[in-house]
């Protein structure tokens, strides 16, 4: 589906909040790079997605009604085996249905497992005054401690995303600070730019959060992704 499509089907639906693989499919859309993800609607289901999408893999709940999936034990990582997909599916469906009784479950995502790599957030507001503006900075919970964030109006060019990275206070960690590895800038900035886009083009977007984005040496993941809409 593309992102009209995606949106309408929420919103006739009556939700204001995209399910996260219908959040990917709309930036996957527009060549953002995410994590594959397949939804499993029973334990046979999650096994086979598992095996196409490759081990090891993320299992999370699919609720229209769970935001906090980690808070109700929504959410199992790392998975390695058949049997732990099983076990997770299970697991993760009596904790929902234990901790929130009335939510809808539409199934279960199955992810590919992001490698470890830089954590950093890109996240797109719709402004009062501006319009749709992209946010950029550390990802993760680092985003909530320490508020390192920047910010540009839509739409961006390459030099604007080039100044979002280089101005928030921790531009040393993405450049190979004391032997990391350096990011993959160009990937970086082709995100931030495709983000500003996805604002401009889908007026029915309130919000939206990719975090964490997991930047490589080569590439980048968005692992998680939240779009609110108007």
């Amino acid at each position: 589906m593309n992102p009209s499509e995606i949106i309408a089907r929420a919103k006739n639906e009556g939700r204001k909040l995209l399910l996260e693989h219908e959040a990917k499919s709309l930036i996957s859309y527009y060549g953002i790079p995410t994590t594959k993800v397949r939804v499993a609607e029973n334990e046979n289901d999650a096994v086979k997605a598992a095996n196409e999408i490759g081990y090891p893999v993320v299992l999370k709940i699919v609720s229209p009604d769970v935001v906090h999936k980690s808070d109700v034990g929504g959410v199992k990582v790392n998975l390695r085996s058949e049997e732990e997909v099983r076990n997770a599916y299970r697991s993760i469906i009596s904790s929902v249905r234990e901790n929130v009784p009335n939510a809808r479950i539409v199934g279960v995502l199955v992810q590919e497992f992001a490698p470890p790599g830089l954590e950093l957030i890109i996240g797109l507001i719709r402004d009062p005054q501006f319009g749709p503006t992209v946010m950029f900075g550390l990802g993760g919970i680092f985003v909530e401690v320490y508020r390192d964030v920047s910010f540009r109006v839509a739409p961006l060019t390459e030099e604007d995303a080039d100044s979002m990275i280089k101005e928030i206070k921790a531009y040393k960690l993405l450049t190979g600070f004391r032997g990391m590895e350096p990011v993959d800038l160009e990937s970086l900035k082709d995100a931030l730019v495709k983000a500003g886009q996805v604002g401009l083009d889908n007026d029915d977007i309130s919000e939206m959060d990719l975090n964490p984005v997991i930047a490589y040496p080569k590439g980048l993941k968005v692992v998680d992704a939240r779009i609110i809409l108007r």
